[in-house]
C-alpha cells in the first residue's frame, strides 16, 4: 500500500472487537482500494482481549492502517474524537467496529460529501435494522423525542456510518453522546446534511458494549444541553481585515 498523504481517512473506534478486526477491515479494502488514497485509523478504546495485537499483526503488512489506544475506556465519542484529531485526510467517514455497518457504503457516503457545495455531514439512515425488537422500540423513541426538540430532520443518528469534512467535525463542542447529535450541530454550524439508506446486518461476533439504561439519563441531560447550545447559536458575522 502507498504511504501518500491520504484524501480520504476511515476511523473505527473499537472496544473488546478482537474477532471482528481482520474481517471488517478486508471489506473496507475492497470498497475503497482503487477509488481515494486513504488511511484506516482504528480507536481501540481500551480494550482488554486481543483487539491491539490482532491490528499490530495487520499493520506489519497494511502502511495505510494505524491504531490509536486509549489507555482506559472513554466511550464511542471520545474514540471518534481521537481519531478525526488524528486524521490526514480532510473527509473523514466512520462505521462501527463490530461489523454491523456494512463498508459497502462508504463511497456513497464519502462521494455525497464530495459533491455537496455546503454539505456538513452525510448521515447513514438504517433500513432492515438487525436489532432485537426491545433496542429497535427504544431507537424509534429516542430519535422521534430527539427530533421534536432538536428539529434536526434526521430519523437515524445512532447509524455509525457517517461522513463529513474534518475542519467542520473540529468546530463541534465536545462531549460524551456527540456522535448522536451531529446532525443538529452541523446544522447549528450552517451546514447542509445529506443522506445514504444503508442496509443494517448483524454483527460478525461478540456482544454488544453499549446498553441502555446506562445511558438514558445521560442521554436526556444531552439532549438538553444540545437544545440550549442551538437556542444560544447567534449568525456569525462575515470578518474582513482592513488593511492600512
Amino acid at each position: 500500500m502507498s504511504s501518500s498523504q491520504p484524501s480520504v481517512s476511515i476511523v473505527v473506534p473499537v472496544r473488546n472487537e478482537a474477532d471482528n478486526i481482520a474481517p471488517l477491515i478486508a471489506e473496507i479494502t475492497a470498497a475503497l482500494d482503487g477509488r481515494w488514497a486513504y488511511e484506516i485509523i482504528y480507536v481501540n478504546d481500551g480494550s482488554t482481549d486481543a483487539t491491539g495485537e490482532r491490528l499490530a499483526a495487520i499493520m506489519a503488512q497494511r502502511d495505510n492502517l494505524r491504531q490509536l489506544r486509549h489507555s482506559r475506556s472513554g466511550g464511542q465519542s471520545a474514540a471518534v474524537r481521537s481519531g478525526v484529531r488524528a486524521a490526514r485526510g480532510a473527509i473523514v467517514a466512520t462505521l462501527d467496529g463490530d461489523g454491523q455497518n456494512n463498508p459497502a457504503f462508504l463511497p456513497d457516503l464519502i462521494a455525497a460529501v464530495e459533491k455537496g457545495v455546503n454539505v456538513g455531514l452525510v448521515a447513514g439512515q438504517r433500513v432492515g435494522r438487525k436489532d432485537t425488537g426491545f433496542k429497535k422500540f427504544q431507537s424509534r423513541v429516542a430519535n422521534k423525542i430527539r427530533n421534536a426538540i432538536l428539529q434536526d430532520g434526521t430519523r437515524d443518528t445512532g447509524c455509525g456510518l457517517k461522513a463529513f469534512r474534518r475542519e467542520v467535525f473540529l468546530t463541534m463542542p465536545y462531549f460524551d453522546g456527540l456522535h448522536r447529535f451531529l446532525p443538529a450541530l452541523v446544522r447549528r454550524e450552517g451546514f447542509d446534511i445529506a443522506y445514504v439508506d444503508v442496509i443494517d446486518r448483524p454483527r460478525h461476533s461478540g456482544v454488544s458494549n453499549y446498553g441502555f439504561f446506562d445511558r438514558l439519563w445521560i442521554g436526556i441531560m444531552d439532549l438538553a444541553g444540545v437544545w440550549w447550545l442551538i437556542r444560544r447559536k447567534k449568525p456569525t458575522p462575515e470578518v474582513t481585515e482592513v488593511k492600512a
